[in-house]
């Protein structure tokens, strides 16, 4: 009967089995418009990074200052700033660094979270509670004023910047991802591996970490946007990356306000590219957790789609059984 419905659902139009890859990017294209209109910003602002020495006509330490405080024009397409710098090609090259900055600290963040969560989850008891009080003083401190003040400590730079924020991001995180450990520890599989006296450390490596996987995935594609508004908020507050990196937080900050009245695209400019990166990649993060989390497949999933299809068919499933 299994076998007959099988054949019924593919003949309405039920897809075929198709690479992971290609059949996630079909559902996200089908079920989340928003979300693939959120993947489509992620993709061209990788393209930009990845080819910004290309796209934008002078690097961004290139000073005209026979050019100051331009309005956008055709030389100089979003204008220039007060020592005469190309705003687009610095906003391009912006892209780069925001990506590069967000990508790695959240990087640092998931992995972090991942060797305090995972074993505070599966070992539990006295160990999992020293980690988790020792997280909770942590987060007591409300993270901008930590990161401000850890960055007023080791100086200001990128790899300074990645590292502390990478750190301080990884608390917050350690709790989702202790969560998902001990939703998964009792599993029958668990038990056989302790059975046959595999080492804590093989355990965790080889069944915890592959079962929480989707989570790690989940939370780096909506972290990624997050680290990209931090680093702006820090180069804004003036402890973030140091010139000559165009940071667009920066950008805001220094030409941005000084020049608001006199030359308001110093301001705009950086503020829609923030606000267009940041937007995106938080759509596209929503999509790919709702596609990748099984408790939120709910009325968006295959079964559902298949359903549409035989209501629009006049037919129930009960029927078509």
């Amino acid at each position: 009967m299994i076998e007959t419905v099988q054949r019924k659902l593919e003949a309405e139009g039920e897809p075929k089995r198709r690479n992971a890859l290609a059949a996630f990017f079909i559902r996200l294209a089908r079920e989340k418009p928003l979300g693939t209109a959120g993947a489509i910003i992620v993709l061209l602002m990788l393209l930009t990074a990845i080819f910004a020495d290309v796209i934008a006509p002078y690097h961004y330490t290139d000073i005209h200052m026979w050019d100051r405080l331009l309005p956008p024009g055709g030389t100089y397409l979003l204008g220039t700033d007060s020592l005469g710098r190309d705003v687009f090609s610095r906003i391009i090259y912006g892209a780069r660094i925001s990506l590069y900055v967000g990508l790695s600290a959240t990087i640092i963040s998931v992995i972090l979270a991942s060797l305090i969560g995972i074993p505070s989850g599966y070992v539990g008891g006295k160990f999992d509670l020293f980690m988790q009080r020792v997280v909770d003083a942590l987060m007591s401190i409300p993270g901008l004023i930590l990161l401000i003040t850890i960055m007023s400590l080791v100086g200001s730079g990128m790899i300074q910047v990645i590292f502390v924020m990478g750190v301080v991001g990884s608390f917050g995180l350690s709790r989702l991802v202790r969560s998902a450990a001990i939703a998964i520890r009792e599993n029958v599989y668990f038990e056989a591996a302790r059975a046959v006296g595999a080492p804590t450390w093989r355990v965790l490596l080889r069944h915890a970490l592959p079962n929480i996987m989707p989570i790690l995935v989940i939370a780096f594609s909506i972290g990624v946007a997050g680290a990209i508004l931090m680093e702006a908020s820090l180069s804004f507050l003036g402890v973030g990356l140091p010139p000559p990196y165009p940071s667009w937080g920066r950008m805001l900050s220094l030409e941005g306000r000084r020049y608001m009245y006199e030359a308001p695209w110093l301001a705009i400019w950086p503020g829609v590219a923030l606000t267009t990166a940041v937007y995106g990649l938080n759509v596209f993060g929503d999509a790919v957790r709702d596609l990748l989390d099984p408790r939120l497949r709910g009325g968006v999933g295959r079964f559902s789609q298949a359903t549409k299809k035989l209501k629009k068919a006049g037919k129930t499933r009960a029927e078509a059984i």
